[in-house]
C-alpha cells in the first residue's frame, strides 16, 4: 500500500509533517477545504502533476504491486488536491494517482484544499524529502529550486523545514560537482558523501579520485584522507614554489583551522562555493560562486539585506 499521510508509523521526518503544513496557512489561519466532509470523487483525467514534485522515477514495481492493492481493495485514503480552474491539481499522493490510472480507476476520493505556490511545493517537500530511497540529487534540486523560486535565504529554507542551515548547504554543494559526478550520484555509483568528500579537488582530481572510488570501493572515510593527503603535498609543493619566487604577488600560505571554519561558515551562510585566497600581508580574496542568474541575484540580495 502506498505510504498513509496520517496512519502511517511515526518516524522522523523532514520538518513539520504535512498535518502542520495543511493545518493553517501562510498567516497561521486555518486553511479552507470544501464543505462536505466526505470526500469529493474526481475523475483522474481531471488531476494534473504537481508541478513542485522533486520526485522524477518512480519504481515500475512498487506502482504495480500498488496498483493490485488499489484493484483489491480501493484507495483508503483520498488524494489532496486544490481547484486550478475546471481541473484539479495534486499536492500529495502522486504514486497513488499513477497507480490507479495503471489499475483503470476512473473515480479517486480527494480531498479539495486551497493552499498557495509556496504551501503546495512544502507539501511536495515534506513528503518526499523524507524518503531514503529519493534520489539524493533529486533532494538537491528541490531545495535550489525552492531558494530561488520564492527568494529566500539559507536561514529561512532551514527555519521553515527544521533543519540545520548546513544540511541544505551540503545538499547544494552537489551543484558545484562535475555533470558527470553529478550524474554517478544519481544512479547511485557514487554516495553523497564520496561525493562531498571530492569538493575541495580541482575536476580533474575530481573524476580521477571517482574513478578511484569506484574501482576499489574505497569508504568515505578513506577518501577523505587520500583527498587531506593529496591537499597537504599541494600546500607543502606551494610554499617551496613560493620560497624560490619571493617576490611574487600572490603566495598561497597554509590554512589554518580558523580560516577553514570561516569558509565554511560562509558557505553556510551563502549557500555557495566560497574561497578564502589568502595573499601576503594579511591581504586577500573572497570568492563566491553562483551557478545561474537567479542564484546570482539572491546571492547579491543576501548582501544588500545584510548591508
Amino acid at each position: 500500500m502506498d505510504e498513509q499521510l496520517v496512519a502511517e508509523p511515526k518516524r522522523r521526518s523532514l520538518g513539520r509533517g504535512l498535518s502542520a503544513l495543511l493545518g493553517s496557512g501562510a498567516g497561521g489561519d486555518p486553511v479552507s477545504t470544501d464543505a462536505s466532509s466526505d470526500n469529493s470523487q474526481v475523475h483522474v483525467e481531471l488531476i494534473e502533476r504537481n508541478p513542485f514534485q522533486p520526485r522524477r522515477d518512480f519504481d515500475p514495481a512498487a506502482i504495480n504491486e500498488l496498483a493490485d492493492s488499489l484493484r483489491q481493495h480501493g484507495m483508503l485514503q483520498p488524494l489532496i488536491v486544490r481547484q486550478v480552474g475546471d481541473s484539479y491539481q495534486l499536492v500529495a499522493g502522486e504514486r497513488r494517482l499513477i497507480a490507479a490510472k495503471k489499475a483503470g480507476i476512473e473515480l479517486v476520493p480527494c480531498q479539495v484544499m486551497q493552499l498557495t505556490d509556496q504551501q503546495v511545493c512544502e507539501v511536495a517537500m515534506e513528503e518526499n524529502l523524507k524518503r531514503q530511497d529519493l534520489n539524493v540529487m533529486e533532494k538537491a534540486q528541490a531545495f535550489q529550486d525552492y531558494i530561488q523560486r520564492f527568494q529566500c535565504t539559507m536561514e529561512e529554507v532551514g527555519k521553515r523545514f527544521s533543519l540545520d542551515r548546513s544540511t541544505v548547504n551540503n545538499l547544494l554543494r552537489l551543484f558545484d560537482l562535475p555533470e558527470q559526478l553529478q550524474a554517478d550520484v544519481r544512479s547511485g555509483t557514487l554516495t553523497a558523501g564520496h561525493a562531498r568528500a571530492l569538493l575541495p579537488l580541482p575536476v580533474e582530481e575530481q573524476l580521477k579520485f571517482a574513478e578511484m572510488v569506484q574501482r576499489n570501493h574505497l569508504s568515505v572515510r578513506k577518501l577523505e584522507d587520500l583527498v587531506r593527503s593529496r591537499t597537504a603535498r599541494e600546500v607543502q609543493a606551494t610554499a617551496v614554489d613560493s620560497s624560490e619566487q619571493p617576490n611574487a604577488d600572490i603566495v598561497k600560505f597554509s590554512r589554518t583551522a580558523h580560516v577553514d571554519s570561516l569558509e565554511q561558515q560562509l558557505c553556510d551562510m551563502f549557500g555557495a562555493k566560497v574561497q578564502i585566497k589568502l595573499r601576503k600581508k594579511e591581504s586577500g580574496q573572497i570568492v563566491i560562486d553562483f551557478r545561474s542568474n537567479d542564484d546570482f541575484e539572491r546571492i547579491v540580495g543576501y548582501l544588500r539585506k545584510a548591508a
